[in-house]
């Protein structure tokens, strides 16, 4: 029996991948109908090995399910499953739609969440007995985001209309079943994920956007900020289009502007938002650019392990899978890797990826428990953020998202930024290591962290003043002279590895104390 899921989708990037992941496991095909994203969407899904229909324009949800199951009936499928990456329907429940129709004990099974249920129709079996009413009078069918997910008989397929004008297509699509004397049948389902950002309410929770140069996306951008967020802190660094007279035509009145009169670069930008943040008592402060590049509906994701206390500082993470890589050129994928590297060693945080994700949130003891004035002011900020973070003590979280690329244009010249961000990764690590490991506490890495920055450096010189004696100029060379150079490398390696994993068990300790082993010092 061939079981095909149709998803229609639009800007559903935060969901999709884990729906089609888990789907998978119930159904035998899946068709993912895009109706013109402008995020990741498309990609997840092409990279997921489905069937994609990408619409050139927005066509709506009910031409997405139409053009879905035409594309279903291709594999001749005794049931096909709506099911939506809205976060609202939950993939493991699909058993649940499918076992009434294998015992053909209903031609349509919808699912009905607890305390949501909102079908604007009346469920009336074969021999015109009403079954059950699970419309109210007061349903409002826009706020409904738990209609569609339905498995439908092959039986179904002739009467399915797709009109959807006069309700959504969800409840029209039952109108057609019933109407042409088929089988009803509700089942109570969980949702995927929860639904309730009422917990957000409860904290005080700034976001902080640096501009420069945004009149096309700044509008977006701060429009797009949900309603939970208490304050939106857009710095504009001395933009040299209209991105100021735009921030003026915003009515938000969660929106406060700090203007720099000169450019300063975005860490300083960052820095501002951070301690006007700071000044409003912000529980948590979120970093989001003032590109529309960093999804809004990925914020729950970055603030409830702060919430929850399993982290006091989140950060996006665009390297985990290939899904998430799309919009990433492999010039920039190759540098984020190289730099990941690097600032796992300077930060002593091995557990953290992308760590040019500057989309990050952080909890206000965090904020207030590290140095922020000294912060970088050029695109390393968020590394040296995190080997603040590490220093004193604070527990930090990846979190998945995809990379998301639009109109935006990056303003980054490659080589200065390589060059800057690595000297200035370099310095921060031997802060780190005297700061950490010398004036707040004591470990013995440090001498194995000198002896390896002496030893291979010195091995490598030697090692090539050996070669190139011999090579090009025939100096006698000691037969002892290699075995020097070895025993130099070896043991200069040997501590510099040692070293790597005492501090990697030092970051391990910081993750279960809770992160509170050094704030007393720093804020005192």
């Amino acid at each position: 029996m061939t079981i095909v899921a149709v998803i229609p989708a639009y800007n559903e990037e935060v969901y999709l991948r884990d729906v089609i992941k888990k789907s998978r496991s119930y159904v035998d095909e899946i068709i993912v109908v895009d109706d013109c994203s402008n995020d990741a969407t498309a990609f997840i899904a092409s990279s997921m090995d489905v069937t994609l229909i990408r619409h050139d324009k927005p066509l709506g949800r009910a031409q997405a399910l139409k053009n879905g199951f035409l594309e279903a009936y291709k594999f001749k499928p005794k049931i096909i499953v709506t099911i939506y990456p809205n976060g609202f329907h939950n993939p493991d429940e699909i058993p649940k739609l499918l076992e009434p129709i294998f015992w053909l004990q209903a031609d349509v099974v919808t699912g009905e969440v607890k305390g949501h249920e909102c079908m604007p129709v009346v469920l009336i079996d074969k021999n015109g007995k009403k079954q059950q009413t699970v419309v109210g009078e007061t349903c409002d069918f826009s706020e409904n985001r738990y209609a569609g997910f339905t498995a439908f008989s092959s039986n179904t397929f002739d009467v399915l209309q797709f009109d959807g004008t006069n309700a959504p297509v969800e409840y029209s699509l039952l109108k057609d079943v019933q109407d042409a004397g088929l089988d009803v049948k509700g089942v109570e389902v969980s949702i995927f994920v929860s639904d309730e950002h009422a917990i957000f309410y409860e904290y005080k929770i700034g976001v902080v956007i640096p501009a420069y140069n945004e009149e096309k996306l700044i509008k977006i951008t701060v429009d797009g900020i949900p309603p939970y967020i208490s304050r939106i802190f857009v710095i504009n660094d001395a933009s040299t289009d209209s991105t100021a007279q735009v921030l003026e035509s915003i009515k938000d009145p969660r929106l406060y502007v700090i203007t720099h009169e000169k450019n300063q670069g975005v860490g300083a930008a960052i820095l501002h938002g951070y301690k006007r943040a700071l000044m409003e008592n912000m529980d948590i402060t979120v970093v989001m650019g003032g590109d529309n590049q960093m999804n809004p509906d990925q914020l729950p994701k970055l603030l409830m392990p702060i919430i929850q206390g399993k982290a006091d500082y989140t950060k996006g993470n665009r390297l985990l899978s290939k899904e998430f890589r799309g919009g990433m050129s492999k010039w920039r994928l190759f540098g984020n890797s190289i730099l990941t590297m690097l600032n796992k060693i300077s930060s002593g945080y091995w557990h953290i990826m992308d760590p040019q994700n500057g989309y990050t949130a952080i909890s206000r003891r965090a904020l207030s428990g590290i140095d922020i004035d000294t912060l970088f002011t050029y695109y390393g900020y968020c590394n040296d953020m995190l080997v603040k973070l590490n220093t004193f003590g604070f527990r930090t979280m990846d979190i998945t998202m995809p990379a998301r690329y639009g109109q935006e244009k990056s303003s980054i010249k490659y080589s200065k930024f390589m060059f800057r961000v690595s000297f200035m990764l370099f310095r921060k690590f031997l802060w780190r290591l005297k700061m950490k490991y010398v004036i707040l506490s004591f470990h013995p890495l440090v001498f194995f962290y000198i002896l390896g920055m002496i030893l291979v450096p010195l091995g490598l010189l030697f090692g090539s003043y050996v070669f190139m004696g011999k090579l090009f100029y025939d100096w006698p060379v000691s037969p002892n002279s290699p075995l020097l150079v070895a025993l130099l490398l070896i043991t200069g390696i040997q501590f510099t590895l040692f070293a790597m994993l005492f501090d990697m068990q030092e970051s391990d300790k910081c993750m279960q104390n809770n992160g509170t082993e050094y704030r007393s010092v720093v804020w005192n």
